[in-house]
């Protein structure tokens, strides 16, 4: 290995979760924190649970309605302009 380029690695690296749960691992931060582990995520513990990170379903939805609300006035224009040609 060439010398000087590596990161340094901590083989005690402390991982807490937002759950509380926290264990110990080898990586190349000293501290890492997660929102969902091996204790809490829902393949593991065969619970359904949406983990909801900074309002990020809220922001889906609004986008979606947004969209909708836009291909309908699209829509009422097509059929106006559609109306006014045939008159």
């Amino acid at each position: 290995m060439k010398q000087g380029i590596h990161p340094k690695y901590y083989s005690d690296c402390q991982v807490s979760c937002a759950c509380g749960n926290k264990f110990t691992t080898g990586s190349t931060v000293e501290k890492i924190e997660v929102d969902v582990c091996s204790k809490c995520h829902p393949f593991f513990t065969g619970q359904q649970k949406f983990v909801d990170i900074k309002g990020r379903i809220d922001k889906f939805k609004e986008k979606v309605a947004k969209g909708k609300a836009t291909a309908d006035a699209k829509d009422i224009k097509a059929k106006e302009k559609k109306s006014t040609k045939s008159n």
